[in-house]
């Protein structure tokens, strides 16, 4: 009678206690996060993996990824579960494939207001010389920037040989007449070597003007200003013209920004509906992400750490994206990981 008076009891404390922890506990199961090899990506993926394990009661794991093999596997595969942090100019065709067919779902925005590009100047020269903001100030004061080799040219740092980005960034250049400007097209040779101008710039305190990009820990380090270089931006020519080797006739646009998505697969949607509004949620500025990815590079932090540090010092931006019954749950794991 004992027994069955326990079972009575038991099932009725089951049917009053709060069905949102327990559900989804039950319904989350294994999950697999793609921890992508840059410093953006893999602290989502340990975000991700923590807040998913401590909150939602899942056993998300951590599998390498990067951009193609990850978007083709989870098209063909449905595998892993979650992609972070997609780029989608990158892949496009075959995410929106996969959605399509119902392999795949947007979850979120990873970055809020998308992938910045452009081309910039140390804030302390807009300081002194506010016009710098603007490509018409630039090619005013182009004798600010001198050549590191020839003192009779100044000096425009693009991207490296073979990126992408060198392609977009020399199409602009020659829409906007920097060479008729003075300019020198200068190929850092390296994305250290990129990063490493700008810092030895900065730091003594010397004119600098070129390409770069966010999220990124140089731009969480060092203020610098984006310079107008158009009053629109013109995304279809864009597409068509600058983003193209053999573009012919460039014309002056701004960078759109990227789409930065984060991607799952129909499956994990579908069994996990509560972690997956969690991903909906989920996204950071580049400001933020800037800030943070310096302090993983001064630091010398793996992708555990950072996602340690974001927990602890943002309680204020993560707590929106989890429901409020999970938030104290998370913090206690922090507390005691």
């Amino acid at each position: 009678m004992k027994k069955v008076l326990y079972a009575v009891y038991l099932s009725s404390l089951l049917a009053i206690l709060p069905t949102t922890s327990f559900a989804a506990t039950t319904s989350c199961g294994k999950v697999t996060i793609a921890d992508m090899n840059w410093n953006s990506a893999t602290l989502f993926a340990h975000l991700d993996q923590f807040i998913l394990n401590h909150g939602f009661g899942c056993k998300a794991e951590l599998v390498p990824g990067d951009t193609m093999p990850t978007g083709t596997s989870m098209v063909e595969r449905g595998e892993p579960d979650i992609a972070p942090e997609i780029w989608m100019n990158a892949l496009k065709k075959t995410i929106n494939q996969g959605i399509a067919e119902k392999r795949l779902r947007h979850a979120g925005r990873s970055l809020s207001d998308g992938g910045e590009e452009g081309f910039w100047v140390p804030k302390y020269m807009v300081d002194k010389y506010p016009e710098l903001a603007t490509i018409a100030g630039i090619k005013k004061h182009a004798k600010l920037f001198k050549h590191p080799e020839d003192r009779s040219l100044s000096a425009f740092y693009g991207c490296p040989a073979g990126w992408n980005c060198q392609t977009t960034g020399t199409n602009l250049f020659r829409a906007l007449e920097l060479k008729q400007a003075g300019f020198d097209l200068i190929d850092p040779g390296s994305g250290a070597g990129l990063a490493g101008a700008i810092a030895k710039a900065y730091e003594r305190k010397q004119a600098w003007f070129g390409y770069y990009w966010a999220p990124t820990a140089i731009l969480g380090k060092y203020e610098m200003v984006k310079v107008q270089l158009s009053d629109s931006i013109d995304k279809q020519h864009y597409i068509d013209c600058i983003t193209q080797e053999e573009c012919q006739s460039p014309k002056a646009t701004m960078y759109p920004a990227a789409d930065v998505f984060t991607i799952t697969s129909e499956s994990f949607a579908s069994r996990s509906p509560q972690a997956f509004d969690y991903l909906t949620k989920r996204s950071l500025t580049n400001k933020q992400l800037n800030q943070i990815l310096a302090w993983m590079e001064e630091n010398q932090a793996d992708g555990e750490s950072v996602m340690l540090y974001f927990l602890e010092k943002y309680p204020e931006v993560w707590s929106q994206w989890v429901p409020k019954q999970n938030i104290q749950t998370i913090k206690s794991a922090v507390k005691n990981y």
